[in-house]
């Protein structure tokens, strides 16, 4: 089994060489870029990966031109701010020496937020399907919350892809800001129904439910800034789509 790890990238200078330097498994390291202008390709070719440009497609199409440009069938996609940990790079070694039973693998993704370890507000376990047979699976999404689709069921793995989030409220805001703005047009272009509630009621159940029935009160002073930037999340998705539509002059 040969592996060769994926990642797309757009300015990740601070990123990429902690994720590089964390898949010592990898039997070739693909870095796709978009038109970075800091050192993102610089850093990445030092450290061995090969790194070739196209202009950007949307996530799930950015990450599905990485695999068909990869060497090897079998894919393991990261984005630039995880990296793998010790447990899960063993188990990743271990698949390579057997016939893997599966042809796609989902891993817990444990995240680091403004400092801490974040074990509950609905974040953690977290599974992602990232190790698949390209043959078998390929990346949907239109625009938010693109993930791998695998033709037959995934088989588990146990060690960890650390995600290391936002390190300052600053951060977390501007992350909101603009996923926001991709979330809204998904939802002009489903033609989705944004009544009134979905700006009052949905902003405060959101919170509610992060930081009481995820346990959000567990992850401590983090827990609470991750319920209300959820909250703040869900309003401005609906309001930023209620505003995309009615500047929008076309009947819905």
């Amino acid at each position: 089994m040969k592996l060769s790890a994926t990642l797309v990238t757009l300015n990740e200078e601070p990123n990429i060489a902690r994720a590089i330097e964390s898949l010592r498994c990898a039997d070739e390291i693909l870095v796709v870029d978009s038109g970075s202008t800091d050192r993102t390709r610089e850093i990445a070719a030092r450290l061995g990966a090969r790194v070739i440009e196209e202009p950007w497609q949307g996530y799930a199409a950015q990450k599905n031109f990485a695999a068909h440009a990869a060497t090897h069938d079998w894919i393991l996609s990261l984005d630039a701010d995880e990296a793998v940990n010790e447990e899960l790079e063993g188990e990743l070694l271990a698949l390579k020496l057997s016939d893997p039973p599966c042809k796609a693998y989902s891993m817990p993704r444990l995240a680091q937020y403004c400092g801490r370890w974040i074990k509950h507000s609905g974040w953690y376990p977290d599974r992602k399907i990232r190790l698949y047979h390209r043959a078998f699976g390929e990346w949907k999404g239109s625009y938010v919350h693109e993930s791998v689709v695998s033709q037959q069921p995934a088989g588990e793995l146990s060690g960890h892809l650390l995600h290391f989030t936002c390190a300052s409220l600053a951060e977390h805001v501007r992350t909101v800001d603009k996923y926001t703005t991709l979330a809204a047009r998904e939802l002009v272009e489903r033609r989705a129904p944004i009544p009134l509630r979905r700006l009052t009621l949905d902003p405060a159940w959101t919170i509610f439910r992060t930081y009481l029935l995820r346990r959000g009160f567990l992850d401590g002073p983090q827990g609470i800034a991750i319920a209300w930037m959820a909250g703040f999340y869900t309003f401005l998705k609906y309001a930023k789509a209620r505003e995309m539509r009615n500047a929008d002059p076309a009947p819905r």
